[in-house]
């Protein structure tokens, strides 16, 4: 597969500053924990390559770079060749200097010995929910902040659903008979995406959790429960079995189609949702099988810093301090759809942003998917996401599919 990395030049008054030896403002070498000198310039490595998302980026890049004095050199990569990309570079110890990495990464990265704690470079996570900061954290010791989160929440079709007199769903049975009521000629009752990559995983998760299973025993009766209960939902009817094939995007293009009445996505999908202005939508919490509200996966990116000499990590570290300031993860919400990474700030921006209030209260408790099994982690989504694939196309029942994922797991396959 070519991997090829696209670079986004700043602006060129910034770029001039590359000819320093050192950046022009010391002081922020300070404000993020030492009195080393900062690099005049860093390289940054994100995965943010559609239009509005790598727009807003820039933006806070700039900003960043004029107030830390910091030139960044941004290289952007599609979200399927960023870990290829980073693991290679990790063994060679060529990666660039500040990289924005998907959540559960992070541990598979810090277990290279390729990334700098950030607590040695002056920088915690105060302020941030348990969850988020144990997502950045590694071996215990910090390693990645997140500029802004996200997670999963149920978006339903208001008109649909008062149409057909059905209330937003709160229970697993509520959610199968409504999405078994609603789906009627072209229409689904409901739309999801997984297909066999870590966007399925993260899908499922809700479910599996909402059972009360855990990642460390996934042929658990419980995990089993979970599975059963999404097959139910395809056995209905009411999910489309090309969900098996869809991502997020595309599941979501459902709903706005009004060919689903409701969907499974995330904060993110805001934003196209109120820019499609197809469909008076409302947002609910999955329902978790006691009728509580699911667990949802922890969403987002978070900065890492890679080993380099003294000047460049400090200068990485100043460019990631501004990145988390409360500003700038205000400004990331607004552009992106995400929820600010601190509590406090959350906090306000859901009371200035009702529609995003849902997910404020999500992340609050949203689980790391690492939490329990760190670097391993993505060897057991890999074999979770399988077994519901084997057990959604019937090639095996939920019990055996899971049976052979923990098999598999436990084997190291």
């Amino acid at each position: 597969m070519n991997r090829t990395i696209v670079p986004v030049v700043v602006s060129a008054s910034v770029l001039a500053l590359a000819a320093c030896s050192t950046a022009a403002d010391p002081g922020a070498g300070e404000s993020s924990g030492g009195t080393t000198d900062l690099a005049a310039s860093i390289t940054q490595l994100d995965g943010y390559t559609d239009g509005t998302s790598a727009e807003a980026w820039q933006s806070m890049l700039d900003e960043c770079s004029d107030e830390t004095g910091v030139a960044i050199e941004r290289q952007s990569l599609p979200t399927s060749q960023m870990m290829p990309t980073i693991l290679r570079q990790a063994s060679s110890r060529s990666m660039a200097n500040l990289i924005f990495v998907d959540n559960p990464n992070v541990q598979q990265i810090a277990a290279t010995g390729a990334l700098a704690p950030l607590d040695s470079l002056g920088l915690s996570a105060d302020g941030y929910p348990d969850g988020i900061a144990a997502a950045g954290s590694y071996d215990g010791s910090l390693y990645g902040l997140a500029p802004g989160v996200n997670a999963l929440a149920l978006f339903y079709n208001k008109d649909i659903l008062a149409d057909a007199g059905v209330e937003p769903p709160t229970t697993w049975d509520e959610l199968r008979a409504a999405a078994a009521e609603l789906t009627t000629g072209n229409t689904y009752g409901l739309s999801m995406a997984l297909l066999p990559t870590e966007e399925g995983t993260w899908q499922f998760l809700p479910f599996f959790w909402g059972a009360g299973a855990e990642l460390t025993d996934v042929g658990s009766d419980e995990a089993v429960e979970a599975l059963t209960f999404v097959q139910g939902l395809f056995d209905d009817g009411s999910v489309s079995a090309s969900a098996l094939n869809w991502n997020q995007a595309e599941a979501g293009d459902q709903f706005t189609a009004g060919q689903a009445a409701m969907t499974i996505t995330g904060s993110w999908s805001v934003a196209n949702f109120d820019k499609a202005a197809s469909v008076d939508y409302g947002i609910v919490p999955i329902p978790a099988a006691d009728g509580s509200a699911a667990p949802v996966a922890l969403g987002g990116e978070v900065g890492v810093i890679s080993q380099a000499d003294d000047a460049e990590m400090a200068a990485a570290a100043a460019v990631l301090e501004c990145m988390t300031s409360p500003e700038h993860q205000t400004y990331w919400a607004e552009q992106h759809a995400y929820i600010p990474g601190q509590t406090a700030v959350a906090e306000e921006y859901g009371a200035a942003t009702p529609t995003m209030q849902a997910f404020v209260d999500a992340v609050a408790s949203a689980r790391p998917r690492t939490d329990d099994l760190g670097e391993a982690y993505p060897t057991t989504s890999t074999a979770l996401i399988e077994a519901v694939q084997n057990a959604l196309t019937g090639q095996l029942s939920p019990a055996d599919a899971l049976n052979a994922a923990a098999s598999s797991v436990s084997s190291g396959q």
